[in-house]
């Protein structure tokens, strides 16, 4: 099962070719093998619990399309009876009383919760450690960072410890891991998949959940099963024929953004190596043009700040007195504190901007095409990279200034693995499409997949 697809291994267990215990089994025995290594999976329940369980999927008939995968569960996610720490000593050891949304629907698709998956404290940064359960270091070179802050879920996907995973994607948490990893993260559009009906349910339209796979068949599977409107929340979206994706790359107009028209540095390399995926694209009937920067930097900058400051503070005001937040966490919502209504206005109006900017662009092209990430994967030792090609870097997270257009303008994005660099390293392309054309993606990613495999061609140094 560890280099199988989700969909095939779940196939032959449906057809009880192979059993749920023995799948089962055979994922302890791999996270038993590689997880001491990478630390990407934490909270691992009883092995006897999971035996028994997978042994009463056997016992029954077909639970649906997730039928008996053994699954673990982004930490910022509540799964009814494991601990949900956040990586916060908050919260450290508390037990989950029910399942937060997405989780119930992968659980009534016959999903087996195995554990959870590492994530940086309250997923702010997108480098996985926490005091609680330590730093998840790369498969590929375990010096250095795997990104997160779906971080443990990119990890364990490489490593072969699971076949699919969630994550949650605010600021490219389920695109950068992947880029680094060497697998696939998709953001879907902006409420396809509905959060946790917890606080405001109305304003804070920047975060989302989502799939991580090996292929785009498997991330369209579990799309399917977290996608639907919830009835308790405002917004949502109809979900999209999902089934049967299929290579689709001929005709698709992909505009490529580069560097934002020389306003973002990058490391030497990354560019590079990105035009040359979006050459292959080019070889399967793609048309690639390179694009101006069609909006301003700064003005997206300020509005992506603003706005997270504001998310940010919401969530994490009522903490502020412990004196137990990670500086970053602390200096999020002291600025969100400080912003007044107008602020959030001014904020508001130039993400309007953008998205209508990006409307106009989406007219000529299917697709818009960005790196995943400014830097190779940095030192693990390092909290997040100081400069980028000499330019010095003014927040905690402005070296991932590269997620924002996506992020800001709520529009779904498959970050697809491009290859790898020199020093053996591995970098994503961000896909972009306009809002509600998620299947269009998944189908230029598998044709994508089917031209190059990257996670068959090349295995982590630590598998």
């Amino acid at each position: 099962m560890i280099s199988e697809t989700a969909e095939g291994v779940i196939g032959r267990m449906v057809r009880r070719e192979v059993s749920a215990e023995a799948v089962m089994r055979e994922t302890l025995d791999r996270i038993e093998a590689v997880n001491p290594k990478v630390n990407a999976i934490v909270s691992l329940r009883d092995a006897a619990d999971l035996i028994a369980e997978a042994r009463a999927v056997d016992q029954g008939g077909p639970r649906g399309v997730l039928h008996g995968l053994p699954m673990a569960v982004k930490d910022l996610a509540n799964v009814a009876g494991l601990p949900t720490s956040q990586g916060s000593p908050l919260f450290a050891g508390q037990v989950a009383e029910r399942d937060d949304c997405h989780v119930a629907r992968m659980r009534a698709a016959g999903a087996i919760f195995i554990g959870k998956t590492n994530t940086p404290e309250f997923g702010l940064g997108s480098h996985t450690f926490n005091p609680v359960h330590g730093v998840t270091v790369n498969p590929y070179d375990p010096a250095r960072s795997c990104g997160g802050s779906s971080g443990g879920a990119a990890v364990a996907l490489a490593c072969g410890m699971l076949a699919l995973a969630d994550g949650s994607d605010m600021m490219g948490s389920l695109r950068n891991p992947a880029g680094w990893c060497n697998v696939y993260g998709m953001r879907p559009s902006w409420s396809l998949v509905p959060s946790e009906p917890r606080a405001d349910t109305f304003l804070h339209q920047l975060s989302t959940n989502g799939p991580m796979a090996r292929n785009p068949r498997d991330l369209a599977l579990l799309l399917s099963v977290m996608a639907g409107r919830d009835g308790r929340q405002p917004h949502g979206m109809e979900v999209p024929d999902l089934a049967d994706i299929a290579p689709r790359a001929a005709g698709v107009r992909i505009g490529w953004l580069g560097d934002w028209g020389g306003a973002w540095p990058y490391e030497e390399g990354i560019l590079p190596l990105c035009e040359a995926a979006l050459g292959v694209l080019e070889g399967l009937g793609a048309q690639v043009e390179a694009l101006a920067a069609p909006y301003s930097r700064e003005a997206l900058w300020e509005a992506w700040v603003t706005l997270r400051h504001w998310a940010v503070s919401a969530n994490l005001s009522p903490l502020l007195e412990s004196g137990r937040l990670k500086p970053e966490a602390v200096w999020e919502v002291e600025a969100g504190q400080r912003l007044s209504a107008l602020d959030v206005h001014r904020a508001s109006v130039a993400r309007s901007g953008w998205f209508s900017t990006a409307a106009r662009l989406f007219e000529s092209h299917d697709v818009l095409a960005l790196p995943t990430a400014q830097v190779w994967p940095f030192p693990a030792d390092e909290v997040y990279p100081a400069a980028i090609a000499g330019q010095a870097m003014d927040t905690y997270h402005r070296w991932m200034e590269v997620v924002v257009p996506a992020s800001l303008a709520g529009l779904p994005v498959v970050a697809v693995p491009a290859g790898f660099g020199p020093q053996g390293l591995p970098m994503g392309l961000q896909l972009i499409g306009k809002r509600g054309a998620d299947r269009e993606l998944l189908e230029l990613a598998e044709a994508w997949h089917a031209s190059t495999d990257w996670p068959g061609q090349r295995s982590p140094v630590l598998s």
